[in-house]
């Protein structure tokens, strides 16, 4: 009998032990990781028709919206079989498909872009992608395909490859984004709706100042200079190019002076005959709306002007309504919160098309007929997206997803039916067909838990307010397995706190990191709160940190702490804060501004020195050093080491292009001359963020760092 006993307990402990979450199963880079990512179902509407088309690993099924019965379509062998015909290679794998119309499919690989009639088994386009080429955009319509080798511009069409830009001087770049990927750029080339013409960026950088970074893994150490434009400094100079390929000739937009502007948002009209670019001073809050004939280069006009006492943001480009003479759609700020502007081509503004204490978070299109918009909205709720059919002619809103969560939508070609897949704080993935009405079809999948086996923690959603009372505070809050109120725990704040940023929604576990979840189960709490300057609560939410970064929103942080220590289960002298980046600048500020809280710190690739940091975002937030000498001053951590009691653990990428090396080699300088201890570890050949395998090393690093010293 005892020895069955013993038995039982052991297998009870190896169940118990097989059922613990392993940092490879919840760091993306371990082996593991995607058995516990739920996977939702790869569907998609067939072109134009109302079908349901459902992507699997190698092989194509359809459904109709009536009937749960899938058929099969093709597989993988069959694109093959019509690739081999046509002299290409066949495909090891199912690409990614996307349905131009009911039988024609687009697919991307290695060596370039396809287009298939797979009812007629027939290539209908192939245009491939050259060796050592990046930043690839191509024009389907016209076959071409834009795309930089190095820092250089070409084109491919048919058989010919056109050099479009190049320069002997390696520090002008084409055809790449610009002013650091900001102000929503995320391409550098931009097709006229016709094909004929290509618009691009060119950016000088020779006035820049050179940043060192440097290769160990050389014999001798190589050194790799970067272009870094440190705040207050010279920045680099862009200008737009529109290359005829007809003509083969390059026209330069006469933008003027000053030359430091940004130039952000660029668009064609949809007669091909003007560019649109929305201007933004160097000191960001001017932004003008200008436009330019794209044959002669010459400014055609300023199509309107924004203006604020902080700060501009461009984000999007106009959004032309089809069929409505140059009509176009612009999103804005300026009420207090992202909304909805039309506009015609002369710049007169005809209505405001959203408005409300919510916000716009992103435009879906149009439906066939051009007369109803879909959007994506806070309108429920800050931590929720929800989709909408915005009339475009009565400002009615439609509300198509229904369950409580967030939400991505994909709308039907005639703009008839929608596909929705959400995640909610239990819900780890669901999707449904809806009709644009709002009405619900059918379920087509819901994904189980993953984590159904194992115990990962009560995750709870919590709305706390700001010390002054003016706004909420979301936060998120995991309990640690097997949680028992009666006992004290100790507690990690995992925090970011930048703008751009917002890391509490009513999405699957309240999106929770899987290391939180792995801490929980190590007996932690874990907390995250969303403070002011973080995004989609507004204008007023936002720019309540302009420049005084660290300062409003450690306060909010701080109103978190409060409720943690309100608590009677938290320890209250055991409280952790770690956090990367900007959260790396936040665990540092938390921690010297309130010593008497932190007993452990871990900040990854810290800011520790606004001045050290780029024009583009450090001068939006902060202006200049000499602009704002005490902001600076004020949020510069080397001046607070004296303050630092907790231990802290600092950890960066040894050429990070992002948050440079200088920044927490400074405020290690800082500690040694102040005679104050801190733990720090380089990663090698590492840049803004450990990725990779080497992220497990990482995580394992910082909760060891926990488990030793908090």
């Amino acid at each position: 009998m005892k020895r069955a006993f013993l038995m039982m307990v052991a297998v009870m402990m190896l169940v118990s032990a097989s059922a613990q979450l392993t940092l490879e199963d919840v760091i993306h880079g371990g082996e593991s990781f995607f058995k516990y990512y739920p996977r939702a179902l790869n569907v998609g509407f067939k072109g134009d028709a109302n079908l349901l088309v459902h992507q699997r690993r190698d092989s194509v099924f359809t459904q109709s919206f009536n009937s749960d019965e899938q058929e099969f379509l093709f597989d993988v062998k069959h694109l093959s079989g019509i690739l081999e015909k046509a002299g290409h290679d066949a495909l090891k794998r199912l690409p990614r498909l996307s349905w131009d119309d009911q039988s024609h499919i687009s697919f991307v690989t290695s060596a370039g872009y396809y287009t298939l009639d797979v009812a007629n088994e027939e290539l209908m386009m192939f245009v491939p992608r050259a060796e050592g080429g990046a930043n690839y955009d191509l024009n389907k319509d016209v076959a071409a395909l834009a795309y930089t080798v190095d820092n250089n511009l070409y084109i491919n069409k048919g058989e010919q490859v056109i050099s479009v830009a190049s320069d002997e001087n390696n520090e002008v770049i084409f055809g790449h984004t610009v002013h650091r990927n900001e102000f929503g750029i995320n391409k550098g080339t931009f097709w006229s709706p016709n094909g004929e013409c290509l618009a691009f960026y060119r950016e000088d950088n020779t006035m820049v100042t050179d940043y060192p970074l440097v290769d160990v893994d050389q014999r001798v150490a190589k050194l790799e200079n970067i272009k870094y434009p440190m705040a207050g400094m010279e920045s680099h100079q862009v200008t737009v190019g529109v290359y005829n390929l007809a003509k083969k000739t390059t026209v330069y937009l006469k933008t003027g002076a000053p030359e430091d502007r940004f130039f952000t948002n660029v668009c064609w009209t949809p007669d091909n005959r003007y560019l649109m670019i929305a201007e933004l001073n160097r000191g960001q809050n001017h932004m003008q709306l200008k436009k330019y004939d794209a044959a002669t280069g010459d400014c055609v006009a300023t199509l309107f002007e924004e203006k604020d006492e902080r700060w501009t943001e461009p984000q999007h480009p106009a959004l032309f309504i089809p069929n409505k003479k140059g009509d176009f759609i612009w999103q804005s700020m300026r009420d207090g919160y992202n909304h909805l502007y039309v506009y015609g081509i002369d710049g007169k503004l005809k209505k405001q098309l959203t408005q409300g204490d919510w916000e716009v978070t992103n435009v879906l299109g149009f439906d066939k007929a051009a007369k109803n918009l879909f959007i994506e909205t806070t309108r429920e709720s800050a931590i929720e997206r929800h989709v909408y059919k915005l009339s475009l002619a009565s400002g009615k809103m439609v509300r198509i997803t229904r369950e409580p969560g967030v939400h991505r939508v994909q709308v039907s070609k005639d703009g008839r039916y929608a596909l929705t897949t959400f995640s909610s704080l239990d819900v780890p993935s669901k999707t449904n067909l809806n009709d644009t009405r709002g009405r619900h079809i059918r379920t087509l999948q819901t994904v189980d838990n993953p984590y159904k086996d194992i115990e990962t923690g009560k995750v709870e959603l919590l709305k706390l307010k700001t010390k002054d009372g003016q706004f909420d505070l979301n936060a998120r809050m995991v309990l640690p397995v097997n949680f028992d109120p009666q006992k004290k725990y100790p507690v990690i704040v995992y925090v970011y706190g930048g703008p751009h940023s917002q890391m509490v929604q009513n999405r699957w576990l309240g999106g929770a990191r899987g290391w939180q979840l792995y801490m929980a189960q190590q007996g932690y709490i874990a907390f995250t709160l969303d403070n002011r300057g973080t995004a989609n609560r507004g204008k007023e939410f936002a720019q309540a940190i302009h420049r005084q970064l660290g300062q409003a929103e450690v306060e909010d942080q701080m109103q978190g702490i409060a409720y943690l220590k309100s608590l009677p289960y938290v320890d209250a002298g055991r409280i952790g804060v770690h956090g990367w980046s900007y959260g790396g600048f936040m665990t540092i500020s938390m921690m010297t501004q309130h010593p008497e809280v932190f007993k452990v710190g871990v900040a990854g690739g810290p800011v520790i020195d606004w001045k050290y940091y780029e024009i583009m975002y450090g001068e939006r937030y902060m202006d200049t050093p000499e602009e704002n000498p005490e902001g600076y001053e004020q949020a510069n951590l080397t001046t607070k080491v004296d303050q630092l009691e907790g231990r802290l653990l600092v950890i960066h990428g040894a050429i990070d292009p992002v948050v440079v090396w200088q920044h927490s080699l400074a405020f290690v300088r800082a500690c040694v001359e102040n005679r104050v201890q801190l733990d720090y570890f380089p990663y090698p050949r590492h840049e803004h963020n450990v990725l990779g395998k080497d992220r497990i090393h990482l995580m394992e690093k910082v909760s060891r760092y926990f488990e030793d010293f908090l």
